[in-house]
């Protein structure tokens, strides 16, 4: 039941909606003040009354449905404690009829589309990647949960000059037999030298930019090397997307829309929208408070921003979407307002559903700025592996019997890699560390997996997984401890929901640690298999549906949930 919209229905305020009420609904800092408070402080000015007497007005009027117990006035609050009995048995029956594993939404008829990862060809997958490509993947997940079409586009980085640069390193110093054994590291390799090499001798640029015009031109020697190297990158990413549990729906690059911006540059023409600026073309949003946009240069080249139009052009006009979500670093800010600026002034009235997904830096504790050109980089498969290595450890050291202790190991070690990308506000730069990430103790992935396993363990010591809710006395649960796990339980669609609103994964992390720190409270202070059968089935399927929620969360956060750690 949702009590915040029960609540409104409840209460008439003059001149105020039942959705301003709604919103108005909170839960009381001080658990002796009830469940639920509505704070009158903002209906104030509009009443003209003091919040104290609004609060006591309302407590007089109030009619109370059975739901709840009784009403307050206390200082300006309208507090409301509910029926305990009632909604331990509303909330962990809704909680048990949904199961181990939740369904999806029905289908709302609406698309998602996400830009995210969009890792470079020949370039390593980097632990700067972890970002944008834990945020994607996590919406994702969190919008097809919703009900939504999830379209998750790998937007690679494959077009311009670096790939003439890399084709010109290759044909000098490269080594088939190397590149075959090591793929893009060695790759990677080849790109650091040439730039070591371009500042001794300048003319390597000159030389680079050929080879690009090569490809630009389908030169078949030139594009067969490269196509070589673009399939060499992909079949290592998709290893790696694999371990993340990160899907694609389609890997369209920048090399994809080639052939689609003409038609863009001809319609920013033809609408008088393209201007000349020092030779090159551009888009003025003088009057929108930006730089210009430049969408082609002196030579006639093509830039970022006009693939981007095109790119923009094509998902909107093959998936029809609701939001076109770009899931890129903060650093892009300004590019994506005028890409989403110059739609607007083509008279794209779906500009406004693109949004920029920013996020901020990562990296290692006490490491150097990354920099692919320098070879300053750290794999992302060299952390996943670093943490596997060390999460063994730790479960060799704590449960050295642990059967499966491989594939606990790994669902814990890049269980603990992705959730400290999705732990805290996405806009915050992250500092990565080894020791902070698997510890069992803190805010972690191993934290809630291991919450997660002691409630498979309590449920298997109790000889019962699946609990019938008709065979069990509610009134067991209406203590504290067990009054604040199902109100939590109850609130997972709620997180959910307001994760896609704000595009912010980390509130779903957020609840999830609440949830198992009052679960642990409740496993503290709160015998689950007792004496009493009544009592143990109560709280067995307290912990079962807590065990639901954890595993069911963590999967919308690409995280697994051990049965045993």
């Amino acid at each position: 039941m949702d009590y915040k919209k029960l609540i409104s229905e409840i209460v008439n305020i003059d001149g105020v909606s039942g959705e301003e009420i709604y919103a108005a609904v909170a839960v009381p800092p001080k658990r002796e003040n009830g469940e639920y408070c509505l704070p009158c402080f903002k209906f104030s000015k509009a009443l003209k009354m003091p919040p104290a007497a609004i609060a006591d007005k309302l407590k007089e009027t109030v009619k109370l449905p059975p739901e709840i117990a009784s009403v307050e006035s206390v200082a300006g609050y309208l507090n409301f404690k509910l029926d305990r009995v009632r909604f331990a048995e509303c909330g962990l029956r809704a909680a048990a009829a949904r199961g181990a594993d939740f369904a999806s939404k029905p289908a709302n008829g609406k698309t998602v589309c996400l830009d995210y990862s969009s890792i470079n060809i020949a370039k390593p997958f980097h632990i700067g990647h972890l970002l944008t490509t834990a945020i994607g993947g996590s919406l994702y997940r969190i919008f097809g949960y919703l009900g939504y079409t999830a379209v998750g586009i790998n937007h690679l980085g494959d077009w311009g000059t670096q790939f003439g640069k890399l084709v010109s390193a290759y044909k000098r110093w490269g080594d088939d037999a190397d590149i075959n054994a090591r793929g893009v590291t060695a790759l990677m390799e080849l790109y650091v030298k040439f730039h070591a090499e371009a500042e001794k001798d300048p003319a390597l640029e000159e030389e680079g930019r050929y080879y690009f015009k090569k490809i630009e031109d389908g030169d078949k020697e030139t594009v067969a090397v490269f196509e070589r190297f673009k399939e060499l990158t992909l079949k290592e990413v998709r290893k790696i997307y694999e371990r993340l549990g990160i899907e694609f729906d389609s890997y369209a690059g920048e090399s994809f829309y080639n052939d689609k911006m003409q038609p863009v540059i001809d319609e920013l023409s033809d609408k008088g929208l393209l201007t000349e600026s020092e030779g090159a073309k551009v888009v003025d949003l003088g009057d929108c408070g930006m730089p210009p946009c430049l969408i082609l240069k002196k030579d006639g080249a093509t830039l970022y921003a006009t693939r981007d139009l095109a790119a923009a052009q094509y998902r909107h006009d093959t998936y029809g979407f609701y939001k076109s979500l770009y899931v890129v670093a903060y650093q892009q800010d300004l590019h994506f307002k005028q890409v989403f600026k110059v739609l607007e002034k083509m008279g794209r009235e779906w500009a406004k559903d693109c949004v920029h997904v920013p996020f901020g830096m990562v990296s290692l504790e006490g490491g150097a700025a990354l920099s692919t050109r320098k070879g300053n980089v750290v794999l992302l498969k060299d952390v996943l592996s670093t943490a596997v290595e060390k999460a063994e450890k730790i479960i060799c050291e704590k449960n050295p019997d642990l059967k499966d202790r491989n594939e606990v190991a790994e669902a814990v070690g890049v269980g603990a890699i992705v959730f400290s990308a999705l732990s805290a506000s996405r806009i915050k730069d992250m500092v990565f560390s080894y020791d902070k990430a698997l510890s069992f103790d803190g805010e972690t992935a191993p934290y809630l997996q291991y919450t997660h396993a002691r409630c498979a363990s309590i449920l298997q010591k109790g000889g019962k997984t699946d609990i019938e809710p008709d065979n069990v006395d509610w009134s067991v649960l209406c203590d504290d401890e067990s009054i604040d796990v199902i109100t939590l339980i109850n609130r997972f669609d709620a997180v959910v929901e307001e994760a896609a609103e704000k595009y912010e994964p980390c509130f779903i992390s957020r609840y999830l640690l609440d949830l198992a720190q009052s679960f642990n409270r409740f496993y503290i202070n709160r015998r689950v298999v007792t004496d009493d059968a009544a009592t143990t089935s109560a709280r067995l399927l307290l912990t079962s549906c807590v065990k639901a929620v954890i595993k069911n969360g963590l999967k919308l956060l690409l995280i697994k949930a051990p049965e045993r750690m």
